[in-house]
């Protein structure tokens, strides 16, 4: 069950430790006390871990990078980051409880205006997306946690994923030619999985809804939507009013209106791709 407001309080970093565990482990089709058993461990402390509410040991964090294979010490490096005095993973505020959220979610609704989602983007593309002013330790540890949390995509039962993104995200360069070549034939790749659909809002359309930035919502079972709205200077909001949910999910509505059709989505995506 998606957690309550007095959850968002716990350390940012924790957070997302928990968020990575537990789409890592939903991923591998383990229960908590079937990880429990592998690490050593209660699959009551597992669960507190993915919920926040204790901090990883290092022993653990390494346990989790062996266990998983996660690229560059995903987890350890995690936990080196929220002992460093100081300093924070560079997610922006909200970002951590959206994490945890999105790895419960049974329908994932996103309107991308400016980059490919973090759930569909190459390693190459992310690497280049996200690193303006980071050190080369700093950037790894991003790019790692950017692609672990794509592993709720790859679990069993993901959820449903409906993109709809503007047609400046296609055509923009990031990085070099075969970084966005990769990145859009990555994009086609994708979009032949049944849970996934992919439309893009022509360049020619003018004045539309999606013009006011981007936005997420998810949807669960057995609990209200949320959503997640994307500010300027990397900053984001946790939404969780029902009514405020419920305008957002109009706007993805009038947004889809204005989007190809899929089948021409994925040809002008094809187009594209051909040209870059």
């Amino acid at each position: 069950m998606p957690q309550g407001p007095g959850d968002l309080t716990r350390d940012p970093l924790i957070r997302a430790f928990g968020a990575l565990l537990r789409a890592h482990r939903e991923a591998a089709g383990l229960s908590r006390p079937q990880l429990g058993d592998a690490l050593g461990c209660s699959g009551q402390w597992i669960g507190k871990v993915e919920s926040g509410e204790k901090s990883p040991s290092e022993a653990f964090s390494i346990d989790l990078d062996t266990y998983f294979k996660t690229p560059v010490r995903t987890f350890h490096r995690m936990w080196e980051e929220s002992r460093r005095a100081g300093r924070h993973l560079a997610l922006p505020p909200g970002f951590p409880a959206f994490l945890r959220l999105e790895a419960e979610a049974t329908s994932v609704r996103k309107f991308e205006a400016l980059l490919v989602t973090g759930l569909l983007q190459t390693e190459a593309y992310a690497r280049d997306v996200l690193r303006s002013g980071q050190k080369l330790d700093a950037l790894d540890q991003l790019v790692a946690s950017r692609l672990d949390r794509q592993a709720i995509m790859e679990r069993d039962d993901p959820p449903r994923l409906w993109l709809l993104t503007d047609e400046t995200v296609i055509r923009r360069g990031i990085g070099e030619r075969a970084i966005m070549h990769g990145q859009l034939q990555r994009l086609m790749d994708v979009a032949e999985r049944p849970e996934i659909t992919i439309q893009v809002i022509p360049g020619d359309t003018g004045s539309y809804p999606g013009l006011e930035g981007s936005f997420t919502i998810l949807s669960f079972d057995g609990a209200p939507d949320v959503a997640y709205l994307e500010g300027a200077g990397g900053h984001g909001l946790l939404i969780r009013k029902a009514d405020e949910v419920a305008a957002l999910a109009v706007r993805f509505d009038l947004i889809r209106a204005a989007a190809l059709p899929e089948r021409d989505s994925l040809k002008l995506i094809a187009a594209v791709m051909e040209s870059a």
